[in-house]
């Protein structure tokens, strides 16, 4: 896998990209189409995740499929927030991501001490630890889940409206993404890149590879539960389901359809699940055999996901 960088278009067409994001509320509303900011939103929080769970993947080479733990605590950090009496986002969200990367503190500390599929079962077994633990807690709504008494405010303002909420959610996103690139770009991130390339040489050089590939570890749950916190706001609710390994999967298949070691390959993954699953729900009720298909198709002649073909195509 080679090193990122960042090609020349890039910056231009991120630029134009983000333009076209902050316009898209207004374009929706203009055309009487305001239900899809809601979906909009999604799109933005889930391209958060599967973000960072590609610096996880991608640049630190660590398979986990125990990232939705991390965005099931963040959900459940900022609805116990708001039951704590605690309505403001700017004190909430932080709350979140301290204990989404205090949890994954704690399993990268015991996971990253293995290798291979050991590592993947251990991140397996600790997010179904969670999970059971959220489903069990009664205090917190059992397998129910603990709902929210309606959106948070941000900075003063509430989010109760789609548009407030997105523009929240598309501010968290750009900010994470441009972290996300420094640190690609930044002696962290090609540290971190070249010890997936090649860990014992690394270590016989003196690096410190396991504090390098826990920070990326707690990075990226820290960032899960941002997303987790914007989800619960969005729906209302911090279900169990967020935990449950089917979710770690599917930020998985969305890394893998974007692009595994690309710097928007989560986005790009998330984009087009979603998008495919909006399309063929309303098809036909057989639209999850459809749905695998066409991933198929994608993974067949798109190996290296859908931003490594529009990289070649582009320079």
């Amino acid at each position: 896998m080679a090193f990122y960088q960042a090609a020349s278009w890039q910056k231009p067409a991120l630029i134009t990209f983000g333009i076209a994001l902050l316009a898209l509320p207004t374009v929706l509303t203009s055309f009487d189409q305001a239900f899809y900011i809601g979906f909009a939103t999604r799109v933005l929080i889930f391209a958060l995740a599967a973000s960072s769970l590609n610096l996880v993947l991608g640049f630190g080479g660590m398979v986990s499929l125990g990232h939705a733990a991390f965005l099931g605590a963040g959900a459940y950090a900022a609805a116990i927030c708001q039951q704590a009496g605690i309505n403001e986002a700017l004190i909430a969200f932080p709350a979140a991501m301290t204990a989404a990367g205090l949890l994954a503190l704690v399993v990268g500390a015991i996971s990253l001490r293995t290798r291979g599929v050991y590592f993947i079962m251990i991140t397996l077994a600790f997010a179904q630890m969670a999970y059971y633990l959220f489903v069990s807690a009664r205090a917190w709504g059992g397998d129910d889940g603990l709902p929210l008494n309606g959106r948070m405010q941000f900075a003063g303002i509430t989010m109760s409206d789609d548009r407030t909420l997105y523009f929240v959610a598309f501010s968290a996103f750009t900010a994470a993404m441009l972290l996300f690139g420094r640190l690609a770009d930044a002696r962290f991130g090609r540290t971190l890149q070249a010890i997936r390339e090649n860990e014992t040489r690394m270590a016989a050089l003196g690096y410190p590879v396991f504090r390098y590939r826990l920070l990326a570890f707690v990075l990226g749950g820290a960032f899960a539960g941002l997303a987790g916190a914007l989800l619960a706001n969005l729906t209302g609710l911090a279900s169990p389901n967020l935990l449950q390994w089917t979710q770690s999967g599917t930020l998985l298949v969305m890394v893998i359809i974007g692009g595994v070691g690309y710097l928007y390959g989560g986005v790009v993954g998330a984009v087009v699940l979603l998008l495919l699953e909006e399309s063929l729900v309303g098809v036909t009720e057989h639209w999850l055999i459809i749905l695998g298909l066409l991933l198929l198709a994608i993974v067949l002649f798109a190996p290296k996901g859908v931003a490594a073909l529009f990289r070649k195509h582009h320079g």
